[in-house]
């Protein structure tokens, strides 16, 4: 059933990969119950693994948690997760789409189509935080967040299982801060609370 909508103050684009589940964890686990962004997530997963996440997630933060569908309707507290073998796309209007279209990066969901379509639909109320992972995923969309006036955050070198994808991120010269993982959730809460 799709989610509707209440209208949230901007939007959260995480994207992770290898390493992500405890990254990912700590940075929601960290998030109040009255956080006034929506959150949409991107976790790489091995090809025919189902996908656990909304459910393991959803035990370690006060937000609400689910996987995406056609058509949900982004709100304030509730994270939405890309399904496996969909990238995830967000809509003016705030409404979420599902595409099968071939892979970024060799990855289905990606991020670089999800922080695009992010910063097409909510220009500078959007953070992309691009967490631990391999490869360069990310680095595309991260331009076109900066480009729309959004905010770009990295996780350090010190806390990442694999520093690929935040080092190509950085790279692009589109990153606002690069943080330990601990302080990301934090750093989100101040931002997001300047929008509400």
């Amino acid at each position: 059933m799709a989610v509707q909508n209440d209208g949230p103050a901007g939007v959260v684009a995480l994207a992770a990969s290898r390493g992500g589940f405890g990254a990912l964890s700590q940075t929601l686990g960290g998030l109040p119950a009255t956080f006034a962004a929506a959150v949409v997530v991107v976790q790489h997963l091995p090809s025919g693994y189902k996908s656990l996440l909304p459910e393991s997630l959803g035990r370690r933060t006060r937000l609400v948690v689910k996987e995406a569908e056609e058509g949900d309707c982004l709100r304030p507290g509730c994270v939405f997760i890309a399904p496996p073998h969909r990238h995830l796309l967000v809509n003016p209007g705030g409404t979420l789409s599902l595409s099968g279209s071939a892979k970024v990066h060799h990855a289905r969901p990606s991020a670089d189509p999800l922080f695009s379509s992010v910063a097409a639909s909510f220009g500078d109320k959007v953070v992309a935080v691009v967490l631990t992972g391999g490869d360069s995923d990310g680095s595309g969309g991260v331009r076109a967040v900066k480009a729309a006036g959004g905010t770009v955050i990295a996780q350090d070198e010190r806390t990442c299982e694999d520093f690929s994808m935040p080092r190509e991120a950085i790279a692009t010269g589109c990153v606002d801060m690069v943080l330990a993982l601990e302080d990301i959730a934090p750093v989100l809460v101040g931002l997001v609370g300047k929008w509400a």
